[in-house]
């Protein structure tokens, strides 16, 4: 009895971690002040369920503008990283200053920090043509060029345009391109252990909670 109650939870626990949630872990400092380094979560992989065997019970879930996302990183497959979406499928977007402009509107952003940086043309006034850019991915300056109309980049179907909340040192869309649905892992659930967790708090960390106020507010200026 002990052997088979044992061999149903591992069950368990490998449909749970296979099709259901996703750990994850903050590498880097690009999503502070709204993850940290050193914070160790879970992803619910079913929020968007674009493909999988889930995928046909439930109803895709909408990627939308404000959403965090965990996905495999482009450049490296092998590992994920977590960005904010800024762009979906067919927003223009530019960056003047830093902050970021949707279809010619600024985009609310309670979330983005601005860490004290030299000035960078290339990340803040993105996508410029005139000024020298970084060594980019050669498929990516390319594609960024293609996608560059009017100094606006147009994000394709099917792809996404990500930003770390700490804009000033985060290497995001800007440097290695769009995410494709297909990369696309979940949507952050909870932190379940942080290096930084605030003294009062001695649950869990509900990513849900935490965001409900923010997202709410993200809007396009009219």
């Amino acid at each position: 009895m002990l052997i088979r109650s044992l061999l149903e939870i591992v069950v368990i626990a490998i449909f749970i971690v296979t099709f259901v949630v996703q750990p994850f872990r903050i590498p880097s400092e690009s999503m502070q002040p709204t993850l940290f380094v050193g914070d160790f979560g879970l992803a619910d992989k079913q929020a968007f369920a674009f493909e999988g065997p889930l995928a046909r019970l439930l109803p895709p879930g909408r990627v939308e503008r404000g959403d965090l996302m965990i996905f495999h990183y482009p450049v490296d497959p092998h590992q994920y990283l977590v960005k904010r979406v800024v762009g979906v499928p067919g927003d223009r977007i530019r960056l003047r200053g830093g902050r970021v402009w949707i279809d010619g509107s600024l985009l609310a952003e309670p979330y983005a920090f601005y860490s004290p940086s030299p000035a960078n043309a290339f990340r803040d006034e993105f996508p410029t043509v005139r000024e020298t850019r970084p060594a980019l991915r050669p498929s990516w300056s390319g594609q960024l060029q293609r996608a560059t109309r009017d100094d606006e980049l147009i994000v394709p179907s099917d792809e996404y345009f990500v930003l770390g909340d700490n804009r000033n040192d985060s290497e995001d869309s800007r440097f290695w391109g769009f995410v494709p649905r297909s990369a696309i892992v979940g949507r952050p659930l909870l932190v379940y252990f942080s290096l930084h967790r605030p003294e009062e708090q001695d649950g869990p960390i509900s990513m849900r909670e935490r965001l409900l106020d923010e997202l709410s507010q993200v809007r396009v200026l009219r």
